[in-house]
């Protein structure tokens, strides 16, 4: 069994929500969005440790968090960078477990499953690279240069997976991918983006539909409705947050 560690990428603005609180510090049912998600990986046996990596002015309010849910495993709440790339190295840098796996997850997603998270750490000791995914439904179609507006191909669904986190990897393959990236001054999508640079393979594990992404307002009253459907953790926070005035 391979020790893990899990870095939560929350180092965002929120901008798409609107609104000064970054979305990962919304409340969702009575408590912050990021609670939530921290809860998912905490309660797992194989994780050792959590790296949360949040924007600088909002370290000690991710530390109330942490003390009030009574994390543990949260070794460390570090300040992102200037994006979610530079954000992770962060993370990385202080992860202590580095002949294991890392997890790479993003704060925003607080219905992840269990079953999931399994699934991508037995896919990553395995391969060394893995992420959820789920198929896409949708047809998909890429736009002429230009900004034409019409369409030049239509790509083929069945190849097609929307991809999702966590993304799991052999903590020396995720941190040189990282490394070549920011000496060659390259920018990927995603940490596995980064892995495939490298020419390594990335294995595909199914996620689930619910796993969203929460970064726009319609997108928080779908997470509203899941949680009222009663499709996350089993997990309620131990105190209720300050009404707001």
């Amino acid at each position: 069994m391979h020790d893990v560690s899990v870095v939560i990428a929350a180092g965002g603005s929120g901008r798409r929500m609107g609104g000064r609180t970054p979305k990962q510090f919304l409340l969702l049912g009575g408590a912050p969005i990021l609670e939530r998600t921290i809860a998912a990986f905490h309660s797992l046996r194989a994780v050792r440790e959590i790296v949360l990596v949040v924007p600088a002015d909002c370290v000690s309010r991710a530390a109330a968090i942490v003390r009030r849910a009574g994390f543990r495993k949260v070794a460390h709440i570090v300040p992102g960078g200037k994006d979610r790339q530079a954000s992770v190295f962060n993370g990385l840098e202080k992860c202590s477990f580095r002949s294991g796996i890392v997890l790479v997850h993003d704060a925003v997603r607080p219905f992840v499953r269990r079953d999931t998270i399994l699934s991508v750490i037995h896919a990553a000791g395995r391969y060394g690279a893995a992420l959820a995914g789920v198929p896409v439904k949708d047809t998909i179609t890429i736009e002429s240069p230009g900004g034409s507006g019409f369409s030049s191909r239509t790509l083929r669904r069945e190849e097609l997976w929307a991809v999702q986190t966590p993304q799991g990897f052999h903590f020396a393959l995720l941190q040189e991918a990282h490394m070549k990236a920011r000496a060659d001054r390259f920018h990927g999508t995603d940490d596995a983006s980064l892995v495939e640079r490298k020419g390594t393979r990335v294995k595909i594990v199914h996620g689930s539909e619910t796993n969203i992404k929460i970064t726009n307002p319609d997108d928080r009253k779908l997470a509203e409705f899941l949680l009222g459907e009663g499709r996350t953790l089993q997990w309620r926070p131990k105190a209720a947050p300050p009404r707001a005035r």
